[in-house]
């Protein structure tokens, strides 16, 4: 892979700067990160265009196995808390004080730590070292997602498009009904899955061992030392350390459920037998290989080779042209789910064309 598409990667970094560059703005400037998201973002997008270029099948092993597109993730781990610790500042010492100053420092905070944090948690979960993983559970703390870690692996990646699967959107759900269902029913799940853990190793579901209780628990301890601490410093409540966390948890882990409800809409699995589905294949995701945001999303959007192939790196997920094609990378796709007739005159077309040329009904 070229030195370009080597740095391409750290696109990602740009948009804490957007974000630093509204804080410094001030007032309405922090609403700049959004504008670069959704609008600026979006034509560099169309004017650069998709990419269809794959890493030859004999370099693949080579390029998976180089360390520096593990050490990009490693940085954006360790940078994602310093960062978690700036805004904290910012809130409660800095002049983040208005509504409008809270509403937009909050809003571009979270596609921060939900549009870029969320996704290398994602693509670090993945991966057999234990280092990743912890990375990856690291990352989730501090969105309040942790159970992500469980469900996403454990759940998601098992029945992704089936009724099974509280991750994938039916066709003519809104997005605003598929995040009730995935939020709650994703954390039911994960639950469920965790028990079903411990009780295979005769161990009660009440132990420490269990790592929902953990998961729960250690975002609002990190939370809560954070605001005792600087509580005890100012000689006043810090309250503005919990609204910050906890909101720009909630906007993260929304955009995550945005992003799941553009990956997989619409998509069906047939089913072979009673309660058993064919094998997962790049058909069953929705798919955009558009270069710019790939690289700002670790190619998360070439997510039906992800999906096909769940342990591959990043680095060398592959486009599949038999792949349901997006119209759109997921910035605009993003805000066009949040409008349900404008998404569903776009995508149920599109849902119907895929439906037919693999011999499913439409509801």
């Amino acid at each position: 892979m070229n030195i370009g598409r080597k740095l391409g990667f750290f696109t990602a970094f740009i948009l804490p700067a957007w974000v630093l560059l509204g804080y410094t703005l001030g007032g309405w400037g922090n609403f700049a990160t959004l504008l670069h998201v959704f609008i600026l973002l979006p034509l560099i997008d169309q004017s650069v265009g998709v990419d269809t270029q794959n890493v030859p099948e004999e370099k693949a092993k080579i390029i998976s196995n180089e360390f520096y597109y593990r050490f990009v993730t490693y940085v954006w781990t360790w940078f994602q808390l310093a960062f978690i610790g700036w805004g904290i500042y910012a809130v409660t010492f800095g002049k983040i004080s208005t509504p409008i100053e809270w509403i937009g420092f909050t809003l571009s905070f979270a596609l921060v730590t939900g549009g870029i944090g969320i996704t290398v948690a994602h693509e670090l979960g993945h991966k057999k070292p234990s280092i990743e993983r912890f990375y990856s559970k690291l990352l989730l703390m501090t969105v309040s997602y942790m159970h992500f870690y469980i469900e996403h692996n454990k759940g998601h990646h098992v029945h992704v498009a089936t009724p099974e699967d509280p991750a994938t959107a039916r066709k003519n759900e809104t997005f605003y009904a598929f995040w009730v269902r995935s939020v709650f029913g994703g954390y039911i799940h994960a639950w469920k899955i965790e028990n079903e853990r411990l009780r295979r190793k005769n161990k009660s579901p009440l132990s420490v061992q269990n790592n929902m209780i953990w998961f729960a628990v250690l975002p609002v301890l990190f939370c809560a030392a954070i605001t005792f601490g600087l509580s005890m410093y100012t000689g006043y409540f810090t309250w503005q350390v919990p609204a910050f966390f906890f909101g720009q948890s909630f906007l993260a882990f929304s955009l995550l459920e945005l992003v799941n409800y553009v990956e997989h809409y619409g998509i069906q699995r047939k089913e072979i037998a009673q309660g058993r589905y064919e094998r997962v294949t790049p058909i069953h995701s929705w798919n955009a290989s558009h270069l710019i945001s790939n690289f700002f999303l670790f190619q998360l959007q070439r997510h039906s080779d992800h999906h096909a192939n769940a342990i591959k790196r990043y680095q060398v997920l592959n486009h599949y042209d038999e792949s349901p094609q997006l119209p759109a990378s997921y910035p605009t796709m993003i805000i066009i789910a949040l409008v349900p007739p404008l998404w569903f005159s776009m995508m149920n077309k599109r849902l119907e064309k895929w439906h037919s040329a693999n011999n499913l009904q439409t509801a």
